[in-house]
Parts: structure tokens; sequence; C-alpha cells
């Protein structure tokens, strides 16, 4: 069933990338076929990597909590953090540092959902992962000297309510 459910969002994906103007519908017949090729090929890799859970990605559910995420939280974070690098720009009060914060999530797409909106999110910028703690490091540009390299007790002024929305989204 995994693979199924991987070859064939990998062929919609693919489809959607490649719409022209073929003969048959969008596509032409060579398009297809490669297609099809690539999609089973895909297939076979990821459900040999073992990306089982992946298919819970799929779930609607998901898909309008993410919408909703995209919307809400992560544009008002955004719209904040735009405000913000403005305003350290134009009056030169920028204190650039790396600090670590501690979102306590346990699978990687949980992380990798985080670190994409914080280095989306202007002034932030994701750097490193610890693998075994799963802390993330984090280039920001207001660091205050107290959390300077540490973890800070409260990174909500760092990444707002990103980490719990990953949680939710991908655990």
């Amino acid at each position: 069933m995994t693979f199924l459910v991987h070859t064939a969002s990998a062929f919609v994906f693919y489809l959607l990338l490649t719409t022209s103007s073929g003969n048959l519908f969008l596509w032409s017949k060579a398009e297809l076929m490669i297609g099809a090729i690539f999609a089973l090929m895909t297939g076979a890799l990821t459900t040999k990597l073992g990306m089982k859970r992946s298919v819970l990605i799929l779930s609607p559910k998901r898909w309008l909590l993410f919408f909703v995420y995209i919307a809400g939280p992560f544009f008002w974070g955004m719209a904040k953090a735009n405000v913000d690098v403005v305003y350290r720009v134009v009056t030169g009060r920028i204190n650039p540092g790396i600090v670590k914060i501690s979102p306590n999530l346990k699978t990687d797409s949980g992380l990798t959902l985080l670190a994409n909106s914080i280095t989306l999110t202007p002034g932030t910028l994701s750097v490193d992962v610890d693998e075994e703690t799963n802390d993330l490091y984090i280039h920001w540009i207001n660091v205050r000297k107290e959390t300077l390299g540490t973890m800070p007790r409260d990174y909500r002024h760092i990444c707002g309510t990103f980490p719990v929305w990953a949680k939710r989204l991908a655990e």
C-alpha cells in the first residue's frame, strides 16, 4: 500500500510540474511514460528507505491544519518579523548571534518543518541540528547577551508558536 501511495504521489507531482500542450490531455505520450518510470523509481526508493510514516501526511486533516498554520500563525509571524527587521535595519540595533533551542520534537519531519519555518522568517536562519538531542541552532538578528550560545528558557520571541504547530502537524 505504501508503495502505491508513494508512486501515485510522485506521478501526480511530476504531472503538475510538466503540464504542457500535448496530444493526450495536457501531456504527450513520452511525458506520461517518463513520468510513470520516475514515479515507479521514486515509489521503490522511498518504500525501501522505510518512509512508511510519510503516508500520514496525506491525511486531509493534516492538510487542513497545514493550510491553517500557513494562513494564520506562520503568516502573522512573518509579518511581525518583517516589521522587526525593518526597524532594526533603520535604527541600527542589530545584535546577531547563534542561539540553541530545544523544541522537543521527535520526528525528522517535525524538525524539518520547524527549521524551514524559522529560515523563511526574516531575521532568523536555522544553522544546524544536534541529531542526538534534536536541538536547533538558530542565527538570530537580535540576540540578548544572556542568551548568546545558550538555550533560552522562553524562545517564543525567536520562533513564536512554530514548535507547537510543527508537533501538531508532524507527530
